[in-house]
């Protein structure tokens, strides 16, 4: 599917959109990222991604936001605490459509209305994700690291 003049809507995730988020999620992963893992990693992330996994966060310190395209879930993002990228990913037929750019930018702002003095953004990108997230303004803080075979570069984006 390719769009031209595409019409990003973003609003927060209701629960009965979870199940349809985690396949989101992990139909992206496993065709990117997990690849790249060992069986470890692929485990952990799929705990992390899964839909009870997704809604009892959701319910805590982090908020998800989707982004819809003509109907269709393109795209969502969880942020923790209100600075940090848990998770952003956007469906295949929509890369290169500024989908991750509109989940980015309305993530900040609804940070920012909790926590005005927000100074940055943080993440920990994929190997996969790192060209996107440069292209969003974030920069590696880091060395590479694996942590419980998750393996992800530190990044910023100062606001």
């Amino acid at each position: 599917m390719t769009l031209t003049n595409t019409h990003v809507t973003c609003r927060v995730m209701q629960p009965g959109d979870a199940d349809r988020v985690s396949r989101l999620v992990l139909d992206s992963f496993d065709e990117f990222i997990g690849p790249e893992y060992g069986e470890a990693g692929r485990l952990e992330f799929r705990r992390y991604a899964e839909s009870a996994a997704l809604e009892r966060r959701s319910r805590t310190d982090h908020f998800i936001l989707l982004a819809e395209v003509g109907g269709h879930l393109a795209g969502m993002i969880e942020i923790r605490q209100n600075d940090h990228v848990a998770l952003l990913f956007v469906d295949k037929p929509f890369h290169h459509q500024g989908v991750a750019r509109a989940l980015v930018d309305q993530a900040i702002a609804r940070a920012r209305s909790k926590r005005p003095d927000l100074e940055h953004f943080t993440v920990n990108s994929s190997r996969y994700g790192v060209p996107a997230y440069e292209k969003l303004g974030f920069v590696q803080t880091g060395p590479e690291r694996t942590i419980t075979g998750i393996v992800f570069i530190p990044m910023a984006k100062r606001l």
